[in-house]
């Protein structure tokens, strides 16, 4: 059998391993930041019954231009977006994958602070770009000044910022964006795909988008919109970022079934994300009862938890496993991280954890 040493593959993709999470049927799986809530049976009906429409006109092109689903997204957003500030995708990684398109490609660089999504570097790499890990304080949060002089060392064609961190969870200041947009010569991204999960009041950076052409807030309605598997993902930028996407997205993109699915969830998102206040709860719950447990839960903003004070995080991810709840161990030492679930999740994970025993 041939081997992939063997195929004319690019020299920069020789040794890299796809992304991926373990999958496993158990009855318990928190392990990629899912909204493990089904979506609610009211809404569903109404975004079958719209795909059942749109199937009726599958026989030609999409709209290219997705033109009511980027009303709905500059509606849902509100800060005075408007639809032509609005792009889209099939999942957050492609609305990147394009910015990286845009933006980078060989002899340029995107830079991040690690740790954060394992993405970053993939796609960075998968489009030609080089990627450059920055450092972050020992408890994950950056600082405003630090942050701007790492840049500026660096000197990036691209900076992604997540807000909250992924896989940390940890909030992001808006000075921390103001600070590095003000030294970046290039593009800076703001990645919130959990920021529904933040406190209600805490500021997005989609507030800052006035007077900055460099900056763009990217979206996903696969954590609180519990829209996973339909893939789509979102960005708000000025009107000229959106017109240099265009110029690398596939033609019809976004299929007319994905559009429609997507809108009708739209319409209904004060339904959809009534659940975001449970997973909060969960969220919460799960760093307190670590905490009783001995471990060091990290702050969150996000619908996960990273814990630490992990002896042997391999071993208790295996304990757990064989208890019938799956977790992931991101590479971080002394370190686990659980995703948010429903109740009942959230206590078949917690007893799993009492069950190993308390942190040592």
């Amino acid at each position: 059998m041939t081997s992939l040493d063997e195929l004319p593959l690019r020299d920069d993709l020789r040794g890299l391993t796809p992304y991926g999470a373990p999958q496993a049927p158990l009855p318990v799986a928190l392990n990629v930041n899912e909204n493990t809530h089904p979506v609610p049976d009211d809404v569903a009906a109404q975004i079958v019954a719209d795909v059942a429409v749109a199937l009726q006109e599958v026989n030609r092109y999409p709209d290219r231009e997705f033109t009511r689903l980027r009303e709905g997204f500059a509606t849902y957003l509100g800060h005075g977006l408007r639809p032509e500030q609005i792009w889209a995708g099939n999942g957050s990684n492609e609305v990147l994958q394009h910015v990286l398109q845009a933006f980078g490609g060989p002899r340029r660089t995107a830079f991040g602070f690690a740790p954060t999504y394992s993405m970053y570097p993939l796609i960075s790499q998968g489009t030609g770009a080089r990627w450059i890990a920055g450092r972050r304080n020992a408890d994950y949060t950056i600082d405003a000044a630090d942050a701007a002089a790492q840049v500026a060392a660096v000197d990036p064609d691209i900076v992604i910022l997540c807000a909250p961190n992924n896989p940390t969870g940890t909030p992001l200041g808006l000075d921390v964006v103001e600070a590095v947009y003000d030294v970046a010569r290039g593009v800076v991204i703001v990645d919130e795909a959990y920021q529904e999960f933040a406190p209600k009041d805490a500021p997005s950076a989609l507030t800052l988008l006035e007077g900055r052409p460099r900056l763009a807030v990217s979206r996903t309605m696969s954590k609180a919109f519990a829209f996973a598997g339909a893939r789509v993902g979102y960005l708000a930028a000025d009107p000229v970022f959106i017109d240099a996407l265009r110029l690398v997205r596939l033609p019809y993109h976004l299929s007319a079934l994905t559009q429609a699915a997507a809108t009708a969830a739209l319409r209904n998102s004060g339904t959809m994300l009534r659940m975001v206040d449970e997973i909060v709860v969960q969220r919460d719950r799960i760093t307190t009862g670590l905490a009783r447990l001995g471990y060091q839960p990290h702050e969150s903003w996000s619908n996960f938890v990273l814990f630490g004070g992990v002896d042997d995080p391999r071993a208790t991810w295996q304990a757990l496993y064989d208890r019938g709840v799956l977790i992931r161990d991101i590479g971080i030492p002394g370190h686990l991280r659980v995703s948010a679930g429903t109740e009942p999740e959230t206590s078949a994970f917690l007893d799993a954890m009492a069950s190993i025993g308390s942190a040592a």
